[in-house]
């Protein structure tokens, strides 16, 4: 079953079911007004919501619209939590060793996670504005996964339960900015603006054997300037897997239904074959080999698009898709 939230007029957005082939979608308003309230009611929603999926799939639900990802808010438009990983290591070395530093001593048993801004979300097609381009505008490409409501203390052979729709994630990011806040040692704020999510997220059994019960084995497609700039395998060379990351981040408290964890930049340790999911990557990797790099950062005008595609080559989530914009 896939699932998008249609821009209107309320801040959480309206609920809508999407086929498929992401070609339609039928209102599902009348069984949960937004997502948000259908995963506070998981247990008692879904079964109409997939009832309703299956309608639309054979063509019995009359009443479908055409899909338009510009009618699109992101799955969720806010969430009360919204943290965000570095599971991948191979991601880590690289923007460590650049700049001589070494991972932290317990980096690969230990998950890192940080807790972003979660008010307010971009649409997978808003634009990016850029007050002041000194600032390092960047990308991340990401997988990220929405939880219902996750007791504390809860284990990672517990938590994969608990995870109930998957989609993309453009961590938006300013590394200039960021450079003097991790100097500060107490974590992101003004570094991480609104990040944006794919138009539709997906239950996990409709991703097939692309889902392994804690991560998304698929290339994630960055197009940089609608240039090709990386498609690593989102299941390779992942430290933390999602019910890991969950655990971590339930240890000292309850996670409310409609939080998001995301699995920070994917990266693969063959990156010279599969490429990178971010600018700072490309531009760490240039550093280290050439001890220098003319890779610059996002600018008015540049655009970055985000999408996976499943065996077939269809697209699962449509695709993030933004432009850099003065603002």
């Amino acid at each position: 079953m896939k699932l998008g939230s249609l821009k209107s007029d309320s801040r959480d957005g309206r609920l809508t079911i999407v086929s498929r082939d992401l070609s339609r979608c039928a209102d599902a308003a009348d069984i949960a007004p937004s997502l948000r309230e259908a995963l506070e009611s998981w247990a008692a929603v879904e079964p109409a919501l997939r009832e309703r999926a299956a309608q639309l799939e054979s063509g019995q639900w009359s009443a479908s619209a055409p899909f338009d990802p510009a009618k699109l808010a992101s799955p969720l438009p806010r969430a009360f939590q919204w943290a965000d990983g570095s599971a991948y290591l191979s991601h880590m070395r690289l923007v460590r060793k650049a700049r001589g530093a070494e991972l932290p001593a317990d980096a690969e048993t230990n998950p890192m996670l940080y807790q972003g801004g979660s008010d307010i979300f971009l649409a997978p097609t808003d634009d990016i504005a850029l007050r002041d381009t000194e600032w390092g505008l960047d990308f991340e490409a990401e997988i990220a996964v929405i939880t219902d409501d996750v007791p504390r203390g809860t284990t990672a052979a517990q938590a994969g339960s608990h995870i109930k729709l998957v989609m993309l994630c453009n961590d938006i990011s300013l590394r200039e900015v960021m450079r003097t806040e991790l100097q500060k040692g107490f974590g992101f704020f003004q570094s991480k603006p609104a990040s944006a999510f794919s138009p539709v997220c997906a239950t996990p059994d409709e991703l097939g054997a692309a889902w392994d019960g804690g991560k998304l084995c698929l290339p994630l497609v960055s197009t940089f300037n609608g240039q090709w700039f990386g498609a690593p395998d989102a299941g390779k060379d992942l430290s933390f897997d999602f019910p890991a990351l969950i655990a971590h981040a339930a240890m000292t408290r309850d996670l409310a239904a409609g939080t998001i964890i995301g699995s920070g930049t994917v990266s693969n340790n063959d990156y010279a074959t599969v490429g990178s999911s971010c600018l700072a990557e490309k531009r760490m990797i240039d550093i280290i080999e050439k001890g220098s790099t003319e890779i610059a950062f996002m600018k008015p005008g540049d655009t970055i698009r985000i999408e996976m595609f499943d065996a077939d080559g269809a697209s699962i989530f449509g695709a993030i898709d933004q432009k850099v914009v003065a603002g």
